[in-house]
């Protein structure tokens, strides 16, 4: 266990958990030891995790000034960590109490921030404090499990100051979005903190002007990620904090309490991991948060790359960066997929959407859309949806929604982890078996010049790729060598045909 020392000379702990950039993690509790963060869902996957224990807690050993635990001195400690790691800039992220440390960070030190992650954070420190009345709010999230009256019963006496250890721990499942077995472990395996928590909170109070005032002016960019159910932020509560700096993300993690990552490990690191990665951007579309890579010159005529079933936006990275050469190029996540939500509800009409509400979201109507297979079938059905919204259109070997014969069988998951919801495969599969006829009705009404491209060594039937140029008016298909995909076996070729089509 490495440690350093700090300002004063208090050795301080701290963990290394994963591989990657370095990101600093701090507990809260307030002041309760790092092993209760773990590995934070998967982000030990992307990042290397840089666990402090704070002073008093875990590895860390206790100070001769008692009032060194005082979260805005804490912030010294921060910066001890900084120089010891070596960093001139860092990724920080911070829990619960340590929010307002984090945030005390931003505004004394922002010239050595290059993220700032807040998780569930706490807010005293900018001026706004959760109130009792959020607290029962949050509660009654969970009023229909059998151990609510309980833990309401329980906080009612914490609320009204006769807190004990029995009524805290009566209060724990409110914590979580499912008190389920993972929670209970979890909970169980993390200790309260005693002794310093008393201590984090200056006996005076904040001076919130100053510091928001100073957070106005952070310029490194902001992730607030409340859980739908807590109450300690409220995700109204975290979307003010959010608010305070200019260049901030807020993102609420549906089913999640207080502790996201415990709740739903996959959409908390997908959530952070998008946000942490600097070729990453995310929207909101339809309340769903959609990742999305770009490349080229902003101001350059935009390309809108959409991926197809099981893949994600680094499906386009070399054919990007050479469309990058004129134009700007936009390549999303469609929901459940890569680093965008999964929401678990999934169908042509809904990628449809996710498209219409990217382009929406990032006012690019009139760009040229390139679709591969279910993103070319979404772009399809968005294009006769809304005639001129869609440039010009591009169908890479996209499923011409003519049922399938023979059906496809029931699909089985495979084991592992999977860069894609599940849900997608049976969803889709049902609808290639038995697809709305209404599309195929309405392809004549598409307004956009289409080009439909085929490859003659994929499995999609190449006559009907052609019969569905057809009914588009003035569509065309090219057949290029090459699998099913065309734009990955044989970019030279796929780009030529956009060359020839006026593209590139």
């Amino acid at each position: 266990m490495p440690t350093l020392s700090a300002y004063d000379g208090c050795e301080l702990a701290y963990h290394l958990v994963g591989e990657g950039e370095p990101l600093i993690c701090l507990p809260g509790g307030p002041m309760r030891a790092s092993a209760y963060l773990g590995a934070l869902g998967d982000l030990s996957r992307v990042r290397r995790l840089v666990l402090l224990d704070l002073r008093g807690t875990g590895g860390s050993a206790v100070p001769e000034d008692p009032s060194s635990y005082r979260c805005d001195r804490l912030v010294d400690d921060i910066e001890a960590l900084r120089t010891h790691l070596g960093l001139e800039r860092i990724d920080l992220l911070g829990h619960s109490a340590a929010g307002n440390s984090a945030a005390l960070y931003a505004a004394i030190h922002p010239q050595r921030l290059r993220s700032l992650t807040l998780v569930a954070p706490g807010t005293r420190v900018v001026g706004l404090p959760v109130t009792d009345q959020d607290l029962r709010d949050a509660a009654t999230a969970h009023a229909h499990e059998p151990w609510y009256p309980d833990a309401r019963a329980a906080l009612e006496e914490h609320l009204a100051g006769r807190a004990t250890a029995e009524a805290r721990s009566a209060c724990t499942p409110l914590s979580y979005g499912r008190w389920d077995a993972k929670a209970q472990a979890h909970a169980a395996a993390t200790q309260p903190a005693e002794g310093a928590a008393a201590l984090f909170y200056p006996s005076e109070g904040f001076d919130p002007a100053p510091t928001v005032a100073a957070l106005r002016k952070v310029t490194a960019p902001v992730l607030v990620l409340a859980g739908e159910y807590d109450g300690g932020p409220t995700p109204d509560l975290a979307a003010r904090l959010a608010a305070l700096f200019p260049h901030a993300e807020f993102a609420v993690q549906r089913g999640a309490g207080h502790y996201p990552w415990i709740d739903d490990p996959g959409a908390f690191t997908r959530t952070v991991a998008a946000f942490l990665d600097p070729e990453v951007s995310s929207v909101r579309a339809g309340g769903v948060r959609l990742a999305y890579r770009t490349w080229g010159d902003p101001a350059a005529p935009p390309v809108v790359l959409a991926h197809g079933r099981c893949g994600d936006s680094r499906d386009w990275t070399g054919v990007a960066e050479r469309l990058a050469a004129r134009h700007r190029v936009y390549a999303l996540d469609f929901r459940g997929h890569g680093l965008s939500d999964w929401p678990g509800r999934y169908s042509f009409e809904l990628f449809r959407d996710d498209l219409h509400g990217f382009l929406e979201a990032r006012n690019l109507a009139g760009a040229t859309v390139i679709g591969h297979s279910m993103g070319g079938a979404a772009a399809l059905l968005l294009a006769e949806q809304q005639p001129g919204l869609i440039g010009s259109l591009v169908i890479e070997e996209a499923p011409p929604l003519l049922p399938l014969d023979p059906p496809r069988p029931r699909a089985r998951r495979p084991e592992g982890p999977l860069d894609h919801d599940w849900p997608v495969i049976p969803a889709i599969d049902a609808q290639l078996n038995e697809p709305d006829p209404a599309a195929r009705e309405r392809l004549g009404e598409i307004t956009a010049p289409t080009l439909v491209v085929g490859g003659t060594r994929s499995h999609v039937d190449q006559r009907q790729l052609a019969w569905l140029a057809e009914q588009i008016p003035g569509g065309r298909y090219v057949p290029v060598d090459a699998s099913h995909l065309v734009h990955t076996d044989n970019p030279d070729a796929f780009l030529t045909a956009l060359h020839a089509f006026g593209i590139g």
